[in-house]
């Protein structure tokens, strides 16, 4: 890692908490919409509904939002009411407020690694560009950082643009992030560095195979990787 010059932090349960949010939300969500279907049946339409959509609406709250609706219109045949549409609208909107705050060690780690003078520090995430230009403000993280550069989607031609756009080698690049479909495989498969600090909690969507290799170091605390540059 002596060549390192660029670090691109993933945002969502990297930075900060995001994942248990969505999953209260999708609990009271099954609460709303319980006298159509269980728990386990909502859940499970949702996700297709998701999974369909994606190509089209593409990641973040918005995209949850409608995809919450379109579920509950499935989900009751038709028969969902005005005052059902209205609770889950106002459950989407929890989601566009999420506070952003840092977890524990974020703050004294990124002071370290922007002190040493070392590195480019940059957020790169994907999802919705307000949303997450939302988060970002309010997680107070933006001194720390060069730039927020949001996404529709995390591959290795986004690696490689990212690269390009800080005039860096892709070996000079290392992603810090908890998803390893996201975060971690696209940049080992360009021949780039991995930190991998994997969150408690994981989006069903994000769920792949994880396997070890050379470039990538996997971490316990976000505050190891101080120790590890």
């Amino acid at each position: 890692m002596k060549d390192i010059s660029l670090i691109a932090f993933d945002a969502d349960d990297t930075l900060w908490e995001c994942q248990t949010y969505f999953e209260a939300v999708e609990s009271e969500y099954c609460e709303v919409l319980k006298s159509y279907a269980s728990a386990d049946e909502i859940s499970k339409a949702l996700f297709a509904v998701e999974t369909a959509n994606m190509p089209l609406l593409g990641y973040g709250s918005k995209a949850f939002l409608l995809s919450l609706l379109e579920n509950a219109i499935e989900i009751s045949d038709g028969k969902l009411k005005a005052e059902e549409v209205k609770k889950i609208i106002a459950l989407g909107k929890e989601l566009l407020q999420l506070p952003g705050k840092p977890m524990d060690g974020i703050e004294d780690t990124l002071k370290v690694l922007r002190d040493s003078g070392k590195y480019h520090l940059v957020v790169f995430t994907k999802g919705e560009l307000l949303d997450q230009e939302n988060k970002f403000h309010r997680s107070g993280l933006s001194p720390y950082f060069e730039d927020i550069i949001v996404v529709s989607d995390k591959t290795e031609k986004s690696y490689y643009q990212l690269c390009e756009r800080f005039s860096i080698n892709v070996d000079q690049l290392l992603m810090v992030g908890n998803s390893f479909r996201s975060d971690i495989e696209p940049v080992l498969k360009l021949g780039g560095w991995a930190a991998y600090i994997p969150f408690h909690t994981i989006w069903q969507h994000e769920v792949v195979e994880e396997y070890k290799h050379s470039h990538l170091v996997k971490l316990e605390f976000f505050t190891q990787l101080m120790h590890v540059l």
